[in-house]
């Protein structure tokens, strides 16, 4: 009875306590089209899961159209091209929400691929969430929800010495 006393009391305490934390997190550098910038997310991801080849090693990311470069041993067949644009359009009609969770690089190192962190970075890190489909420590500017992305498509794409250069648009 006495324990149980007590852990009421706690509770009564805690919440008449306002806890407040400040964190300083790195700026974006560039504002992003954040439909385009959220589809890189997904197609980062799937180049991942489908090639073993983790995500793009150059990205530019504009309102019209994007590329991305990736590194891999071979051109992508052009089923395997049909592929990814299925799985991109599939994770886009998933209707998946897409959020921040603020979190140590401790934790973010379990669930993303930290390898591309500026040194600058701060010790807390922004992970961008689409849904349980991607994870990534991202400072950029996103949607809410995969229904926000149009359709994606590939333009076009080329492959020179080891890196596929893929261009895209959402319609």
């Amino acid at each position: 009875m006495k324990f149980f006393i007590s852990i009421r009391m706690l509770i009564f305490a805690f919440k008449n306590f306002e806890i407040t934390m400040e964190t300083t997190l790195n700026e974006a550098k560039k504002q992003y089209a954040s439909d385009m910038h959220t589809c890189e997310h997904i197609l980062n991801q799937t180049m991942v899961r489908m090639f073993d080849c983790g995500r793009s090693v150059n990205a530019h990311i504009e309102r019209k159209k994007s590329k991305c470069d990736y590194l891999l041993n071979e051109v992508p067949t052009e089923a395997q091209i049909s592929v990814i644009i299925s799985r991109v359009n599939e994770v886009i009609d998933s209707n998946l929400p897409v959020f921040e969770v603020l979190m140590s690089r401790e934790e973010a190192a379990k669930i993303a691929d930290l390898s591309k962190l500026p040194a600058e970075a701060t010790d807390t890190l922004r992970v961008i969430r689409v849904g349980e489909y991607d994870a990534c420590a991202c400072i950029g500017q996103h949607v809410d929800s995969t229904s926000e992305l149009g359709r994606f498509e590939i333009i076009s794409h080329d492959f020179e010495n080891g890196r596929w250069r893929v261009r895209f648009r959402l319609v």
